[in-house]
């Protein structure tokens, strides 16, 4: 077994990359291709939509599977700027910056594209939508009164906030022309069927890119007690605060709670598979391993507060496994950024808030790797983050206070400094975050 830091290192990122090779669309669209080809044969036109992160590497697989039917494939789907690749009938539109969350303008462009494409369609047309994380901010279309930068206000407010992602989508959904199920309303087609990459807790279908095709249960009343909860009623734009009020008054058409039997959502992938293939891959590295879920929420420090708690007992008692010993755990958690944030994201944030937790005295023989599948943390350009013995070793060395960089939400400095930064670019699929802790 590996003894020291940087054999944890390398062990944790292959147990992590193992995760996410396992959800890329290139595995996951086996399953439905002879369906795909199916329903393409029996279309006059196949009408292509979506968003999401995932949503270059998923146009390009539908491409491949709908290789002999490509004549009849007509469609846009919202990706981040940095994924566009050149696609044979499937325009790749660039709706945001690579590490931005927030909605623009050619965003919006993009989803009023697909509602023109969508309204378009004739009784033997039949649409294919692409959904995966990120999909909310990829796809803005606001409701008439409320502008883009309403929307954008919002948004921000609600991630400053610590809302978590049902929570925020529940206030989206109500400003949007395509969210909570609204986007499958503009479609008079045959057939649409909607496939997923699922980046939320339990994969609800209304919460996933704010389910552009799916019921939604949320009502305006919802939306406007979310402002309340996180005292933001008294600091968003009027605009939006007034847009929520007509829709509590019955002024404003709710979002569908049916949907017509002609609209299926199918989940291709989701963090339980990415933690499946990361625990044979941990367990070929000859690690006993303890698999949490994927069911992880709460404030990110909190959590690795846990976790911390969790490794050392493992290494210090054999429970609840004997090292070495592989922790895996999924999810989303979350930070409340308060007024003075530094720069960073959630999994760099559980790295950090584990290493200060265990400090010199307990890291040594552990590895704590947290990192975004999609290959995004925060408004960054890393993952995320592995904390190990080195890591507080040579934060001592430079005069780093790793306690002082997590009081200040500071994490990326800190880890830019130590070397510890997940940095991995892109990775063409988005199921949560995946969290590897190793004990030797």
């Amino acid at each position: 077994m590996p003894q020291h830091s940087s054999h944890l290192r390398t062990d944790a990122v292959a147990i992590w990359t193992a995760g996410v090779d396992a959800v890329r669309p290139a595995r996951l669209f086996g399953s439905v291709a002879d369906r795909l080809r199916s329903l393409a044969a029996s279309a006059n036109r196949v009408l292509v939509v979506g968003c999401g992160k995932a949503g270059s590497a998923m146009a390009a697989e539908l491409e491949a599977a709908l290789a002999g039917e490509l004549g009849k494939v007509e469609g846009i789907v919202n990706v981040p700027e940095g994924t566009v690749r050149p696609l044979q009938k499937v325009r790749l539109h660039p709706a945001r910056p690579a590490g931005s969350n927030h909605p623009t303008e050619a965003g919006v462009d993009g989803a009023d594209a697909m509602l023109r494409l969508l309204a378009s369609a004739g009784p033997d047309d039949v649409a294919i939508c692409l959904i995966s994380g990120g999909g909310s901010a990829l796809l803005p279309a606001p409701a008439a009164g409320v502008s883009l930068a309403d929307k954008q206000a919002i948004t921000k407010l609600l991630h400053a906030s610590g809302a978590t992602i049902g929570e925020m989508n529940a206030v989206r959904k109500h400003l949007s022309r395509v969210k909570g199920g609204r986007l499958a309303e503009a479609f008079r087609g045959r057939r649409m069927l909607s496939l997923i990459v699922s980046d939320v807790v339990g994969d609800p279908l209304d919460v996933i890119a704010s389910g552009p095709t799916a019921p939604d249960p949320s009502t305006f009343a919802d939306a406007t007690a979310v402002l309340r909860k996180f005292g933001l009623t008294g600091r968003v734009p009027p605009a939006v605060l007034d847009h929520l009020k007509r829709g509590d008054r019955g002024e404003v058409p709710e979002t569908p709670k049916a949907l017509p039997v002609t609209v299926e959502n199918v989940v291709l992938g989701r963090c339980e598979v990415a933690l499946q293939a990361a625990e044979a891959e941990a367990v070929r590295l000859g690690y006993r391993v303890l698999n949490l879920g994927a069911f992880v929420e709460g404030e990110s420090r909190e959590v690795a507060v846990a976790v911390a708690g969790i490794a050392r007992s493992i290494r210090e008692s054999g429970v609840p496994v004997a090292p070495p010993a592989c922790l895996l755990l999924g999810g989303e958690t979350t930070v409340a950024l308060g007024d003075s944030p530094g720069t960073g994201g959630r999994n760099q944030e559980f790295a950090l808030a584990a290493a200060v937790k265990l400090g010199r005295d307990h890291l040594p023989g552990i590895a704590v790797l947290s990192g975004g599948t999609d290959g995004e943390d925060g408004p960054t350009d890393a993952a995320g983050a592995v904390a190990t013995a080195d890591t507080l070793r040579t934060a001592a060395e430079l005069g780093l206070d790793p306690a002082e960089s997590l009081r200040r939400h500071d994490a990326y400095p800190f880890f830019d400094r130590t070397g510890g930064l997940l940095r991995t670019g892109p990775t063409d699929t988005n199921v949560m975050d995946l969290r590897v802790i190793l004990v030797r």
